[in-house]
């Protein structure tokens, strides 16, 4: 079983309006609302890709309500832990003739003492062969170490994991050994403090993260295409031509595709194949991709090895 967790999912209320006026009385073209949450995404693609899953995170009030109506549509496994705050509600206008987008992002509820130990105890039923996806920002009174203490907890059971995070908390993981990490190629430049003039100094620093720990480094680099990287080869797959209308859950759909792929092959190239095709295929579409676009874009990749 894959079980995804998103300790802070939201309602994502996306306003597109012709310009964006600030200080003035703004009406809306179009809106739409939509279950929101880098974990949430993952177990989407899983489900176009026929795997199952289990969303996990905590959810609360009112909007925790409309949140999982709203998830219902998406027929997924959910064991969500209920949450005495309300879910946060992220905003994201669109300005088409500016073509701007603006963000607003709620911090999320407080997680109580109590709340946060049910949570956990969901996570006792997790043994071998079972994977755990842990994505996103953490909802408030949540320690950082929160992710690393769960990483620590389900090892001991048996499971695998996954971390999409970045700086101190992904460093702090990879001694307990990640199935992926996926860092964009910004991110690993600043988790080393650096920056990177070729090709070659990316895969020098995704290196170093397998010399820390993880087993398999991936690294998006938008147009530029991703680079797989493991401790005996490096590949790269090319970016497919198409129009980017939406990069959010892009990377989500990356990791799904790898995650899921290697569960049911253990083969790290067709993984890097499938999740760069999921990846690309939501960022050519309004919302996460479908499988008819993934198998689309994944007849346009290809995946070469470098070294």
């Amino acid at each position: 079983m894959i079980y995804t967790i998103t300790a802070n999912p939201s309602i994502d209320y996306v306003l597109q309006v012709d310009a964006l006026n600030n200080g003035e009385v703004n009406r809306t073209t179009s809106d739409v609302k939509l279950p929101g949450g880098k974990g949430i995404n993952v177990s989407i693609i899983l489900k176009e890709l026929e795997l199952d899953s289990t969303a996990l995170g905590f959810v609360g009030g009112a909007t925790g309500l409309m949140f999982e109506k709203l998830l219902q549509k998406k027929n997924l496994n959910t064991s969500f832990t209920t949450v005495e705050d309300d879910t946060r509600i992220n905003v994201k206008i669109n300005a088409t003739k500016q073509d701007e987008e603006t963000e607003i992002n709620g911090t999320g509820p407080a997680i109580s003492t109590d709340e946060k130990s049910a949570f956990l105890d969901q996570l006792k039923q997790v043994g071998n062969d079972d994977v755990v996806i842990m994505s996103g920002s953490l909802p408030k009174q949540i320690a950082d170490t929160f992710y690393l203490d769960i990483a620590k907890m389900i090892q001991a059971q048996g499971a695998d994991f996954v971390i999409d995070t970045t700086g101190q908390a992904l460093l702090d993981t990879l001694p307990l050994h990640p199935l992926v990490v996926k860092p964009n190629n910004h991110e690993l430049a600043d988790l080393f403090n650096t920056t990177f003039k070729s090709e070659q100094d990316i895969v020098d620093n995704a290196r170093k993260l397998l010399d820390k720990g993880a087993k398999h480094v991936l690294v998006s680099m938008a147009g530029d295409g991703a680079l797989l990287v493991t401790k005996d080869h490096v590949y790269k797959a090319n970016a497919p031509k198409g129009t980017v209308i939406n990069s959010v859950g892009a990377g989500d759909s990356m990791i799904a595709g790898f995650v899921g792929t290697f569960m049911k092959t253990k083969d790290a190239i067709e993984s890097f194949h499938e999740g760069a095709a999921c990846g690309s295929a939501t960022a050519f579409s309004q919302d996460i991709a479908v499988r008819s676009k993934i198998n689309e874009v994944y007849n346009d990749i290809t995946v070469s090895q470098l070294s």
